[in-house]
């Protein structure tokens, strides 16, 4: 959209390139993207059952970039010159009050969703803002890195990515199942053409673009390396989507029965490209260093795990508070046991955010004047994420226990004069919680843990980064590079040296010599 800025005199100024509305965005999704499910192809994202809840919900968080009452924590003025605003995670930070911004306006947009969009339009500007700074990794494409870089920044694009070839054989680098990765057929005056596939394209069926880059085994064929962004509407792309649990809540209950999985259900994809055109100005890198590089080197792991870290502990409060709520209506928030296991959930949320604080507060300057989260603190997140989620959602089984499902069936039962009776009798909770009270909270910690959708989220944090083995190497890989190994082995060594087979190295120290059964030492 294009707006025109007016001075407080009411003089024209110029024009500036403002973020989307959320009915721009909505009518940005109708350009003809091919995407299937069911066995049909969907014609309009924004009104097919299956997604059109979920559209709303992304709507809902660019309209909160135009709420008077929110810009402040949301935006920030732009870095391109055009005289407009962003979000504050499109920007590239130079400074640890450039990231605490960045914080606010990702937890700002994630309350409004309860943590339960991964792939909301701040995610990936953890690597978009990237480009700015650090475009001459992506040489000779350098350009188009900072034009994407403009690009993104003044729109607020909402772009994911598929960085993961399909698992038909993950012992073998892309290379060596040429039939099904994605490749390059050929280059024509007018661009890249590719073919084949990547998973899981998250939330793809909503974006505006999807990044490909490479995440696996290293590469040795040049045609298996291109970095580029697809818009969705491009020829040739197809996304063949998962089961919708927002399409199976709004036909099996209802808001009320199932009020995360009917609006926040960011559905996977399998991303197909069938001989699609990628224009030469969409293309960031294409060899094969880049491609192998991409991860350590395009800076995006540290901001995507700042980003997923925050969105982790908004996720952490809510789910906190479902439990503290669970426990009222049980009647039991004041035995010791169930105290000590809300503790230990509230313990492991404040890991989180504690976390979050040390990514900021210990940036590490970067690129082009920039800085990053700490990589430290960033590297701790995929290894202590899974086990957190893991642990809380154990935790909460065992406290709520079978309050989980002894619910009825749908809210349309509590409309029916025969039923609702019973309802309020048998169903009601303790601490004047009523029947309806007690299975709007019981429903929806069922939706966050316990359903396809809980499920499936469940799913999501445990591999968020990739596989248990890879998140713990990279540890160590950072801890030996940086220093820190060789800082930890220092003090081990240091306490070594002040003794010896002959006693104390150091002054001050009592050998035991008068005393050891031993003989001297």
């Amino acid at each position: 959209m294009t707006a025109t800025d007016t001075t407080a005199a009411g003089t024209s100024a110029a024009s500036v390139t403002l973020p989307f509305t959320g009915e721009e965005y909505l009518e940005s999704l109708r350009d003809g993207r091919e995407v299937w499910i069911y066995g049909e192809r969907v014609h309009d994202i924004t009104v097919h059952p299956a997604f059109r809840n979920s559209a709303r919900s992304v709507a809902r968080l660019y309209d909160a970039l135009h709420d008077p009452g929110r810009q402040a924590e949301l935006t920030t003025p732009t870095d391109t010159g055009n005289g407009g605003f962003t979000h504050p995670f499109f920007k590239a930070p130079r400074s640890t009050d450039d990231l605490r911004a960045s914080r606010d306006a990702i937890v700002g947009w994630q309350r409004l969703v309860y943590g339960f969009m991964g792939r909301t339009p701040d995610y990936k500007a953890a690597f978009l803002a990237t480009l700015g700074a650090n475009a001459d990794f992506y040489s000779p494409y350098q350009d188009n890195a900072r034009r994407w870089y403009t690009r993104a920044q003044e729109r607020v694009l909402f772009m994911n990515h598929a960085l993961v070839h399909p698992p038909i054989d993950r012992s073998k680098p892309a290379d060596e199942v040429a039939d099904v990765c994605v490749h390059v057929l050929e280059e024509n005056d007018n661009g890249l053409v590719v073919s084949g596939a990547k998973v899981v394209a998250t939330a793809s069926a909503l974006t505006h673009q999807t990044f490909i880059a490479h995440a696996g085994l290293p590469l040795k064929d040049k045609r298996f390396a291109p970095i580029f962004i697809v818009d969705m509407g491009t020829p040739g792309v197809k996304l063949l989507a998962r089961a919708s649990y927002e399409l199976v809540a709004a036909a099996t209950g209802s808001p009320f029965d199932y009020p995360l999985s009917s609006r926040l259900d960011e559905n996977d994809s399998i991303l197909i490209f069938d001989r699609a055109l990628i224009p030469w100005e969409n293309v960031l890198a294409y060899d094969v260093d880049a491609a192998n590089g991409f991860m350590a080197r395009s800076g995006f792991t540290n901001r995507a795990m700042f980003q997923g870290l925050l969105r982790l502990g908004v996720k952490l409060d809510f789910i906190s508070g479902l439990l503290l709520k669970a426990t009222e209506a049980a009647g039991n928030k004041k035995t010791p046991r169930v105290q000590a296991n809300v503790g230990e959930v509230i313990a492991w949320r404040n890991v989180v955010w504690g976390l979050t604080d040390g990514m900021i507060e210990g940036c590490e300057p970067w690129s082009d004047g920039s800085v990053q989260p700490n990589c430290a603190y960033t590297l701790a997140v995929p290894m202590l994420g899974p086990t957190i989620y893991g642990r809380i959602k154990e935790i909460i089984e065992h406290t709520v226990g079978s309050s989980l499902i002894y619910l009825n069936s749908n809210a349309a039962d509590f409309k029916n004069p025969e039923m609702r009776g019973l309802l309020d009798q048998y169903l009601r909770g303790s601490d004047d919680y009523t029947s309806v009270d007690r299975a709007k909270v019981m429903k929806l910690l069922w939706d966050a843990l316990g359903s396809e959708f809980g499920g499936r989220h469940e799913l999501y944090e445990r591999n968020y980064a990739g596989n248990s083995e890879d998140t713990r190497r990279m540890v160590l890989s950072s801890a030996l590079a940086g220093g820190d190994a060789k800082r930890f082995k220092g003090l081990a060594e240091q306490c070594m040296a002040e003794y010896d087979l002959d006693g104390w190295t150091i002054p001050g120290f009592f050998n035991p010599d008068d005393i050891s059964l031993w003989g001297k030492c």
